[in-house]
């Protein structure tokens, strides 16, 4: 027997509902979607129809001039020649294998740091040119999985600069495509601190949208967080909500803008770096912020360039002191850069930035070692967790951990998606290869229920 009647739970129910809808939409759990490892970014004035595949060129002969076999490779990453031989084996032709295919899978056209303060007309023609160069791109099938433009910060000083490249390079585009965007295209908007610039971002989206007779909702945006106050504003509280809130479900992503955040942190530029503890504080907060919401984050960039001292003159030779030198200065920045990446993927955060295709070395290198070296406990675990979770719906319970079963899920998704796990290694974890490709732990969770 029961006190409470239906009639007295209904407005208690009610609000409840609501309040559980409203955070189901603001939360809705990770996403399932690809996560590219990284994102490359280079000048828009220099970008190429063809660039994703001219980098991973470069890259393969960084890889070949400064670890031609898996002794070097090893001594490169710190990797003990002997005991770790096998493993720097496997990880070099890994590396190689993915050079090959796919060297590039993000790669951002950009139109401020990278690319400068400029003329207003050199501007105008460098944002046709770079939407012409990716309108070919699209055509020839060369462009990398996912790609975008940064455009100038919506400051005072800069806005009107960066809504009239991002006019133009749209427009072009649109044009030259027959009103078709590359998939994943996303423009990246730098240096945010207010959700007024956000706002403005989203309007100037509208229009470009309306006059281009786009589908509502096609322009999609990044923010880059690059100051303390885009991190604690000055009333205290955390920006990160507010400022996607004010992308009107526009954002795929966040990116941290270390060497900014540092120097507005009054980080002496010697001690201004990715493993630098005012930056684990930020991204923390970042991470915290976007926990559950969908949003990717994306760590900043090793600013430290595989590139020697010394380079050869036109018709000679550098002596072998000066390849020496150039050895030692490449493997000091890979192992740098591999060591961020590493710290960045045991902080959770799977994608960060590369200025130089020598890093792409390091990148896939810390990768595919970060999911080999953790694919058989994470195997093992959601096997235990499916099963778990089969059982509890079999018998009519409502299991409610999707969530968790989605994480466990997603590092496979992601080494899949990188090349660092192979379908058939993730099978270990008990699923089919059908079950695996539907991306989603509820789907799973389903099939086996009926």
């Amino acid at each position: 027997m029961t006190t409470l009647s239906s009639e007295d739970l209904a407005p208690i129910t009610s609000a409840l509902s609501r309040a559980n809808t409203a955070f189901i939409q603001t939360y809705p759990g990770e996403s399932n979607a690809r996560q590219p490892v990284h994102t490359v970014y280079g000048g828009g004035h220099l970008f190429k129809s063809d660039t994703a595949r001219r980098l991973g060129d470069t890259a393969i002969r960084n890889l070949e001039e400064y670890a031609p076999d898996p002794e070097t490779f090893a001594h490169a990453f710190n990797l003990d020649r002997d005991r770790d031989l096998p493993i720097a084996t496997a990880l070099r032709a890994r590396v190689l294998e993915k050079l090959q295919r796919e060297p590039t899978e993000d790669f951002r056209l950009d139109y401020e740091d990278g690319y400068g303060n400029r003329l207003d007309s050199e501007e105008d023609a460098h944002a046709a040119q770079g939407a012409t160069e990716v309108a070919k791109g699209l055509a020839d099938g060369t462009l990398p999985p996912f790609i975008g433009i940064r455009i100038k910060p919506m400051n005072e000083d800069l806005r009107a600069r960066a809504t009239r490249t991002l006019d133009i390079f749209i427009t072009t585009l649109i044009q030259q495509t027959d009103g078709k965007l590359p998939d994943n295209f996303v423009i990246t908007i730098p240096k945010v601190q207010i959700a007024e610039q956000v706002i403005a971002v989203v309007q100037l989206f509208r229009l470009l949208e309306k006059k281009l007779n786009l589908a509502p909702d096609t322009l999609r945006m990044e923010l880059m967080l690059e100051t303390p106050q885009a991190i604690i504003g000055r009333d205290g509280k955390i920006t990160l909500p507010s400022l996607i809130e004010a992308t009107q479900g526009r954002c795929t992503g966040v990116h941290f803008g270390v060497y900014d955040y540092t120097a507005g942190r009054n980080i002496t530029a010697a001690y201004q770096g990715m493993s630098h503890p005012v930056c684990d504080f930020a991204r923390e907060i970042m991470a915290v912020s976007l926990a559950g919401t969908g949003i990717f984050l994306s760590d900043g960039a090793t600013n430290i360039l595989p590139v020697g001292p010394h380079r050869a003159a036109e018709g000679q030779t550098l002596t072998k002191e000066q390849t020496t030198e150039n050895h030692i200065a490449v493997h000091q920045a890979w192992n740098l850069a591999y060591r961020d990446t590493q710290h960045s993927l045991k902080n959770g955060i799977y994608q960060g930035w590369d200025l130089h295709p020598g890093q792409f070395i390091a990148r896939y290198a810390a990768v595919y070692q970060f999911f080999q070296s953790g694919h058989a406990a994470a195997a093992s675990r959601l096997k235990a967790f499916v099963s778990k979770a089969a059982l509890a719906s079999l018998h009519g319970d409502v299991f409610d951990d999707a969530a968790t079963g989605q994480g466990l899920l997603n590092f496979f998704l992601r080494g899949i998606s990188c090349g660092a796990i192979t379908e058939a290694e993730a099978q270990e974890t008990g699923l089919t290869l059908e079950e695996i490709r539907t991306r989603s732990f509820l789907k799973i969770l389903l099939g086996r229920r009926k």
